[in-house]
């Protein structure tokens, strides 16, 4: 079959999907920043603030300097290449031959699928119009070769569409920047005073060789179809999903449970063989009707327990109402992970099972629901209320251990709540606080403890933590923002001792 390739360039992808995680920020001049050889670079900039001639290259200070009401975020090269892998799994709709092109594009290999759109001109539009309409400024192109697709795509001024051998007409009029040369090449080709590909066509291989190196050679060769280049095309996650079709429509529950039972034990024969298990799964049906009923469950850990799962699911099956009957019984595993034969106690215990404990959970998340079961990990930052986090595997390990040389209340409220307190001297525990309408007078306190930010967050003012005991018994966690004398601190209630 003839090879014919598209090349998508997202002209500002990095900005593009900060607008789309932060719409507020869309029309706005901002920045995303890296640091290169001890100055912040400019890496990307929105089409905002590309219009007033801020290029990547350049020094943020310089862009302040120039702009000082311009927004800096940090770049974040590995989400960006996630994201670009997301958007390439997407595009197995238009073709099953996908490649990610580090680090703002895509190579589709489009042979033999172009006519399913009507031509490749349709088939190019509902892609860049796809991607417009998600918030992406995209060109594409389409030809024989990858490099020559890739050159037209961000180079081209004519038509996106290079017919069959055209390649050498596409590429006469274009920079030589446009075969994906190094900088150290392109340099040497400027001195010399080559401003489009159409001058040094004609050359002599051997003279270009001898100018440039081999990489000239390569590039010019792979864009003009004399050489051959390899595509390094992402794989799809492999869909763990079972079917079982009726022979008569199912309309009791001892029928769904059977067909569940089926399925699952069909699923877990396949776990067990390649070490997977299931984290979440949808049992769907497809009525005689024309609809769709489904019940889904999820596991704290990674299970191929068919028996296990099967308990999961069966709790839920009175939500299924089969009408007329179910001819049609879907499973999917939606969210698989690895199983490890080898697996730590839970929590670092040495007399647990961490299979038993995670079925437990299982089973109590079944009945109370999922958002009723949290786990806590320490997390390194000084101030409380991020020095905690929530995680939703068992399978995962703290980074670091639990604090335990200074007190700390069982009961931390997630955002501190201001109080009005009366303090004798500075840097005394209060005498009494208001908090709520109450009044709350202390009988014993300990204190001051100072907890700051770290050095490359501060943002304010250090808190002093008092550990104070009301005449009722309880005890709280208070803190001070602020020191008195130069300026009027404010006061917090953070936490319960319970």
């Amino acid at each position: 079959m003839h090879k014919r390739y598209m090349s998508v360039w997202f002209r500002y992808f990095a900005t593009d999907r900060m607008v789309r995680l932060h719409p507020e920020l869309k029309d706005k001049p901002f920045l995303l920043y890296a640091p290169e050889r001890g100055r912040m670079v400019v890496k990307a900039s929105s089409q905002a603030l590309t219009r007033e001639g801020v290029m990547p290259g350049m020094v943020v200070a310089d862009v302040r300097a120039i702009l000082p009401s311009v927004e800096v975020y940090p770049e974040e090269p590995d989400v960006q290449e996630k994201h670009l892998a997301d958007i390439a799994e997407y595009c197995f709709r238009y073709t099953p031959v996908v490649a990610a092109d580090p680090s703002d594009g895509l190579i589709l290999d489009i042979s033999g699928c172009a006519h399913l759109w009507g031509g490749e001109l349709p088939y190019l539009k509902a892609i860049t119009t796809r991607f417009q309409k998600g918030g992406y400024e995209v060109r594409a192109a389409i030809a024989d070769t990858i490099g020559t697709a890739w050159a037209v795509a961000r180079y081209g001024r004519n038509s996106p569409i290079v017919d069959s051998g055209k390649q050498t007409e596409a590429l006469f009029f274009l920079p030589p920047t446009a075969l994906r040369l190094d900088s150290t090449t392109l340099e040497r080709m400027r001195k010399l005073g080559f401003r489009e590909i159409g001058q040094f066509i004609p050359i002599p291989r051997t003279n270009l060789r001898r100018r440039f190196g081999d990489n000239l050679l390569t590039r010019l060769g792979q864009a003009l179809g004399t050489e051959h280049e390899m595509l390094n095309p992402i794989h799809p996650a492999p869909v763990y999903q079972e079917r079982l079709p009726c022979l008569e429509p199912i309309r009791t529950a001892k029928g769904i449970k059977i067909a569940l039972r089926h399925l699952l034990e069909t699923l877990c024969e396949r776990f067990f063989r390649e070490g997977k298990g299931m984290r979440t799964g949808i049992l769907k049906g497809y009525r005689i009707d024309g609809e769709t009923v489904q019940i889904s469950i999820g596991t704290n850990r990674a299970s191929r327990n068919a028996a296990h799962l099967f308990k999961l699911f069966e709790l839920k099956i009175p939500e299924i109402e089969p009408a007329l009957g179910i001819e049609l019984f879907t499973l999917e595993a939606t969210l698989v992970e690895d199983v490890s034969e080898t697996q730590e106690a839970l929590w670092n215990t040495g007399g647990n099972n961490p299979k038993a404990i995670a079925e437990l959970l299982d089973n109590i998340a079944g009945k109370v629901g999922m958002q009723a079961i949290h786990r806590y990990f320490p997390q390194e930052h000084y101030w409380p209320e991020n020095s905690v986090k929530e995680v939703n595997s068992l399978e995962e390990q703290p980074e670091t251990d639990w604090r335990t040389d200074r007190p700390r209340p069982l009961h931390l409220l997630p955002r501190p709540e201001p109080v009005e307190v009366m303090v004798v001297l500075p840097d005394y525990p209060p005498l009494h606080f208001r908090y709520r309408g109450n009044i709350i007078r202390v009988a014993k306190a300990d204190g001051p403890e100072r907890i700051e930010q770290e050095w490359w967050l501060q943002t304010g003012p250090p808190r002093d933590y008092y550990c104070v005991e009301g005449e009722d018994g309880a005890r709280y966690w208070l803190f001070r923002l602020g020191l008195y004398g130069s300026e009027k601190p404010r006061w917090f209630l953070h936490g319960f001792f319970v």
